[in-house]
């Protein structure tokens, strides 16, 4: 069974508690992700993310092809991190911290992911044909999102 990670880092000009309440909440989620990527919350979210809560997920992301994904906040240090980690979904194990940490003009957000798929040798071959670059893609307009409207930047 192999283990990927998913690891990015980038400063923001925001404060921890804007971004906290931008990252912990799922409802931007069509923002920062590519069109072939679209998820529609299907469970009721409150207003404050807190550990335990479920949350449950349609998402097209392979091929248009629509699934189920339900995850967990299993950890939660407002205005910290926050982890969840997938129930039901894709993956055999997904799990994706969100750390945020002060500094002189602004936040530092760190995204850490791991996980594993499905399937084995078909689930890794499946991954090195189309969901790794997938993933990444994903990960590249969050952060070009993110640096279009808070990005700080560096000489």
């Amino acid at each position: 069974m192999k283990i990927y990670q998913l690891y990015r880092k980038q400063r923001l000009s925001m404060s921890r508690q804007q971004a906290w309440g931008f990252f912990s909440s799922p409802h931007y989620l069509n923002d920062i992700t590519p069109d072939f990527f679209h998820v529609d919350i299907t469970s009721p979210v409150p207003d404050e993310i807190y550990a335990g809560l479920m949350i449950s997920y349609r998402m097209k992301a392979v091929g248009g092809i629509r699934m189920a994904w339900l995850s967990e906040v299993s950890h939660c240090q407002k205005p910290l991190r926050f982890i969840y980690q997938q129930r039901i979904g894709p993956f055999k194990f997904w799990s994706h911290e969100v750390k945020l940490s002060e500094c002189s003009d602004g936040v530092i957000l760190e995204d850490i992911v791991f996980y594993v798929m499905p399937y084995r040798w078909l689930g890794e071959l499946l991954h090195v044909l189309l969901i790794g670059d997938k993933l990444k893609r994903i990960f590249d307009t969050r952060h070009d999102y993110l640096q279009a409207k808070w990005g700080i930047q560096t000489q």
